[in-house]
């Protein structure tokens, strides 16, 4: 007769190797959707943060032509504010807020506090470009080297989000050859 001891310990053997399959098919399965979110997420995380850039940068040209119009710049093409160029503004404007809240849901803290940083230094420009009145006056060129400064600072931010890692660029001096030759007034 076989006895019982000899009957259990297979049972157990079996049964402990069915626990043991099943607990590491489970954290496979867990890892493989976690990674699958991750990566889900950081597709739209970059779309946030690509989007929102770039229609910040839109913005910022629009109203360094509508300050060029104003004689606050020179060098772009100047853009009078007609209702139409103020729609098209308000338009891009409120893509700007509506990719925002976007970034506040996905974005990490450091990314989404650049964020608003560039948003205040955009509105700063804006208000320039259309001469409203502030607290403290300030000229366009430190203004904008404000925005330039505060959009290098959410690249950065953004970039570190989304675990890419390096400079976004090294300084590349810009030919002589290339550079516009400036003319005196007199020799125009």
């Amino acid at each position: 007769m076989v006895s019982l001891t000899d009957q259990i310990l297979p049972l157990a053997g079996v049964a402990l190797g069915a626990a043991m399959s099943f607990l590491v098919s489970s954290l496979n399965e867990r890892t493989r959707w976690r990674r699958q979110q991750s990566v889900r997420w950081d597709e739209h995380r970059l779309t946030a943060y690509a989007e929102y850039a770039h229609t910040v940068k839109e913005l910022a040209a629009r109203y360094q032509m509508i300050a060029a119009a104003r004689g606050l710049v020179s060098g772009p093409m100047p853009l009078e504010p007609t209702p139409e160029v103020l729609a098209e503004i308000r338009e891009l404007e409120s893509r700007r807020s509506a990719l925002s809240e976007t970034l506040g849901l996905l974005g990490d803290t450091a990314a989404n506090t650049a964020s608003k940083t560039l948003d205040h230094c955009l509105w700063r420009l804006e208000c320039l470009a259309r001469g409203v009145a502030t607290e403290v006056e300030q000229n366009w060129d430190q203004a904008y080297l404000e925005f330039r400064d505060a959009r290098s600072r959410y690249i950065e931010q953004a970039r570190t989000s989304l675990g890419v890692s390096g400079a976004v660029a090294r300084d590349v001096a810009w030919p002589a050859a290339w550079r516009p030759v400036t003319r005196s007034p007199s020799s125009q």
